[in-house]
């Protein structure tokens, strides 16, 4: 490369234009100041959670997203006279790090400037200091990342999706995206949406001979998945054991406290494996490791939503090493010995309702595992007991306050038993176990389902930013 003298003189004139731009003034995260010492000068950017006007010194608290404490700057007389301290504005501020008489970090302020004002008489939702209900954060789903109990949420969120991904990393799981338009439906019970484009125009144009209209875009009905199942499958026989994180849906009018239309489910599936105990271990050692490192990394998030009365929330981490196991079957008659204490009886044909489900968990005083199901109770794609026909080896993992959070199985692997129960337009899915079939094992889980449990939430709507339920997507 040559120098600047050498390049042609009207590229010496515009380079300068080109070369990144770097900040004048850089900023710190308030989670981040833990890493600096009194004395160092700083910059914070946030918005007004609470402010404290005296006559000569303003106390303003600033939170920024990154941590469930605010910040305390203080503003001297010169700024405090002609600072806006509304709440909910965006400020910034730069000074000097100190500490207050209790010993926490604040920033005595140099320099405050508003960035963004925040005229909470034009119909600003919430006011500084005052407790909402659910129901009302929900009508403002936009503002709702200003109340710090859901930004808490969001936060362990975020390490909660890190820390699954990271687990199935480090045990040789391969990410894989697999499709939200697809043509299968995976579970079979017709809870879809149907996908096609606003634009009859364009229908139209591309419709072929004998296809529906409707189906003109594709060539065929399709749909949002609502499960990533069957293409993960199809990776899983040749890279090997992979998992996916991403988004399902599901079109039924349910308007319960643990369903959405739109929701995010982490699916794994195992290779080369024929026992169910496989999938067991694999989902119990990431429960339990999953749990304590948030435990240990998003202490006071979680304090923050349950109330910062933590107590013992999980004792069954130390007090199980596995959970415990129980038989569709053993599962039936616990339940069938405690009828005075079900709400609703137990039909064994009909399964498992929520309510037994918690009274299981109950029973148990951990979560639970409930294996060798009625295949009637289950997918075509579950794999009969090698013992009994008419069980399949799949699994569901009950929780405390939820129920139902993981299900899964051994796959069907056999080409005969698999063709005369494959659904139409499923013939690709049959072909895995004829050229270099393999037995598997895989499961999902709802993440929403997992963030309601390990933060003590009733309702799902409460833990994913922008929930979708029947009668219910506006923004």
């Amino acid at each position: 490369m040559g120098t600047l003298g050498n390049l042609p003189g009207i590229l010496v004139k515009i380079l300068p234009k080109i070369l990144p731009v770097r900040s004048a003034h850089t900023y710190v995260r308030i989670a981040d100041l833990k890493t600096c010492k009194q004395g160092d000068n700083v910059t914070i950017k946030g918005w007004i959670n609470n402010a404290r006007k005296m006559k000569k010194t303003s106390f303003v608290d600033i939170v920024d997203g990154s941590s469930a404490a605010p910040l305390q700057v203080v503003l001297g007389k010169e700024l405090s006279a002609s600072a806006d301290v509304t709440f909910g504005s965006s400020v910034v501020a730069s000074g000097t790090l100190g500490s207050t008489p209790k010993g926490q970090i604040e920033l005595r302020a140099e320099e405050y400037h508003l960035i963004g004002a925040c005229p909470i008489d034009e119909g600003f939702p919430f006011a500084a200091k005052h407790t909402y209900s659910p129901d009302y954060l929900r009508e403002h789903l936009h503002l709702r990342s200003r109340i710090p109990s859901f930004a808490a949420t969001l936060r362990v969120r975020n390490a909660a999706q890190r820390a699954f991904v990271d687990f199935l990393h480090n045990r040789g799981f391969l990410h894989i995206h697999t499709p939200v338009l697809t043509a299968s439906d995976c579970e079979g019970a017709g809870e879809v949406f149907r996908v096609r484009p606003d634009s009859d125009e364009l229908l139209r144009g591309m419709q072929k001979e004998d296809v529906p209209q409707e189906e003109a875009f594709f060539d065929h009905r399709t749909y949002l998945s609502v499960s990533g199942q069957l293409h993960l499958e199809a990776m899983a026989h040749g890279i090997g054991n992979c998992f996916t994180f991403g988004p399902t849906f599901r079109a039924e009018n349910n308007k319960s406290p643990i369903h959405l239309s739109e929701f995010y489910m982490l699916e794994a599936e195992q290779v080369f494996t024929s026992s169910l105990s496989d999938c067991i271990l694999l989902i119990g050692d990431m429960v339990r490791n999953v749990t304590q490192e948030l435990l240990d990394n998003c202490t006071e998030d979680i304090a923050l939503c349950h109330g910062d009365s933590t107590g013992d929330l999980f004792p069954w981490l130390r007090e199980y090493r596995e959970f415990p196991v129980l038989t569709f079957r053993e599962a039936v008659e616990i339940l069938q010995k405690n009828t005075e204490s079900l709400r609703v009886p137990i039909v064994p044909e009909e399964g498992l309702m929520k309510s037994h489900e918690l009274f299981l968990t109950d029973f148990c005083r951990s979560p639970v595992f409930i294996v060798d199901w009625p295949h009637t109770l289950k997918p075509f794609y579950m794999r009969p007991k090698d013992t009994d026909p008419t069980l399949v080896d799949a699994l569901d993992f009950l929780v405390p306050r939820i129920g139902e959070l993981v299900g899964g199985s051994l796959r069907e692997n056999d080409y005969e038993r698999l063709k005369k129960k494959l659904p139409a337009g499923s013939e690709w899915y049959l072909s895995l176990r004829r050229f270099g079939g393999i037995p598997t094992a895989g499961f999902g889980m709802g993440f929403e389902r997992y963030l309601q449990f390990l933060l003590n939430v009733h309702n799902i709507r409460d833990v994913i930013p922008f929930p979708r339920w029947p009668h219910s997507c506006n923004l």
